[in-house]
């Protein structure tokens, strides 16, 4: 299989760089006039499916609001998964998994395997049990084509007091998690099937992205208050490799099909005025 940083990099070339996340939380449930439970849900997520799989080249669910209602949320997670995917969308599964050993092969095995019902073409992790603590899922991601986003620089305000600590080595957390990722794609033809996560609100923070040669997926655009133009002093020479991630901002058109494939063209057309 072709590695999920080409197929990505294809994917947004080819219908603009935009990933839209499917967040069915109880505010959202609720502007559509839906109920907050499983028959809302299921209406919630299908809808997204129906007006945005094949338009956007990414779409994110968050494992998090289906997980809520038990077995049954996760069956209406699977069926999103599926259907966004033969629709020919990219799903990239907010799952920010992390765990050690056997553990962490068990949810590399449940996201990234192609004979699981949750397989997705690539999915979010945390490190912050050592960045070598992922290598299952970095393993299993390169055997089967699929992608791995690490979370490095996040834009909630607990997060730099972690994130921006420095090491023994002198380097920040953040920065050793992205050198660290950085030589995982470290010799990728194309672009690199191992991303990190930076949030689109952080501004300036004088960590060095340049060279990462892998998918930057940033979230916060829109009503979280990122806007496509302050990208440009995030990411400087790595703007190119940036995965604009609005929900909000998008989802919050519905539950008119039409108004949300309206919301995202809108979202696509101004991170492609920045981004290119």
């Amino acid at each position: 299989m072709e590695s999920f940083g080409n197929r990505l990099r294809a994917a947004t070339e080819a219908q603009g760089p935009l990933c839209v996340g499917i967040d069915p939380h109880p505010a959202l449930l609720e502007r559509w006039g839906l109920d907050d439970d499983l028959a809302g849900l299921e209406r919630f997520s299908f809808t997204v499916v129906e007006a945005l799989a094949d338009r956007v080249p990414v779409l994110k669910p968050q494992s998090a609001f289906f997980e809520r209602f038990g077995s049954r949320g996760v069956a209406v997670l699977e069926s999103t998964i599926r259907q966004s995917r033969e629709a020919g969308a990219l799903v990239l599964l907010d799952v920010k998994r992390g765990d050690i050993g056997s553990t962490m092969a068990a949810y590399a095995a449940a996201y990234l395997d192609p004979d699981s019902s949750l397989s997705v073409d690539a999915i979010t992790v945390s490190p912050y049990l050592g960045v070598g603590s992922l290598r299952p899922a970095f393993d299993l991601a390169a055997a089967h084509g699929a992608g791995v986003f690490v979370l490095a620089l996040t834009s909630n305000p607990e997060g730099p007091e972690l994130q921006h600590a420095v090491t023994a080595a002198g380097r920040t957390v953040a920065q050793t998690v992205i050198d660290e990722i950085s030589q995982l794609n470290a010799g990728a033809e194309g672009l690199g099937s191992f991303g990190l996560v930076v949030g689109a609100t952080i501004g300036e923070t004088g960590h060095d992205l340049s060279k990462i040669n892998g998918p930057l997926l940033a979230p916060g655009l829109g009503a979280q208050g990122g806007d496509p133009a302050g990208l440009r002093a995030i990411f400087g020479e790595s703007l190119r490799n940036v995965l604009p991630s609005y929900s909000r901002e998008v989802l919050a058109a519905g539950p008119d099909v039409t108004s949300l494939r309206a919301a995202a063209e809108r979202a696509a057309a101004a991170c492609r005025a920045v981004i290119g």
